[in-house]
């Protein structure tokens, strides 16, 4: 219905913007992977996606239309709304949810507050085939695939020497968010110097 707004924008919060755009404020939803891309130029270009239910009208804006294809390819998830949805993007970026799910990452998606076992089974196995036909994604689960296989790797390496998966899952993530073609050994090194 409405693809896109163009304006200004009035007010910058984690969770919404305000966009002017001919004299008109719409109240757009976003997720923080959107608001930190956000530049501080007042014209903006925002992706937008509306919902509408018996009680409300909410729309949702986005930075680019990657990000709202994910956005719309997760809420078409049984059990997976908007606001799981939009906690997921705010979570991970929309090439790493890409990633997790093309390369059936369950305890990356699980990750996401709000997503339990089954739902994370459930939405790889509805959505793997999806996300790869979105364009870019071959890129993107190219880069997920060797992060994926070394983060694992590491990660298992880090549970035998008695260390829980929570405990270094997010120092790995953050090592090969820095560099993606981080090496096993490397990553091992890297996280038992972080804890």
């Amino acid at each position: 219905m409405i693809s896109h707004l163009r304006g200004r924008m009035i007010e910058k919060t984690p969770t919404h913007v305000i966009l002017e755009c001919n004299g008109v404020g719409y109240h757009l939803e976003v997720s923080l992977h959107t608001f930190s891309g956000l530049s501080s130029e007042e014209e903006q270009l925002l992706y937008t996606h509306l919902q509408i239910k018996e009680d409300s009208h909410t729309l949702f804006g986005f930075l680019s239309e990657f990000e709202r294809a994910v956005f719309r390819l997760l809420i078409s998830v049984s059990g997976v709304g908007a606001a799981t949805a939009r906690t997921m993007l705010s979570s991970l970026s929309p090439s790493d949810v890409v990633g997790a799910i093309a390369s059936e990452q369950v305890a990356v998606v699980q990750s996401v507050k709000g997503i339990g076992a089954k739902t994370a089974q459930r939405m790889i196995l509805e959505l793997k085939d999806k996300v790869l036909a979105l364009e870019g994604a071959e890129d993107v689960v190219a880069n997920t695939t060797v992060k994926g296989q070394n983060g694992e790797e590491a990660i298992a390496a880090l549970e035998v020497l008695g260390f829980t998966r929570k405990s270094v899952q997010k120092i790995v993530d953050k090592l090969l968010t820095a560099d993606s073609q981080m090496s096993v050994e490397d990553l091992i090194k890297n996280t038992l110097n972080a804890i």
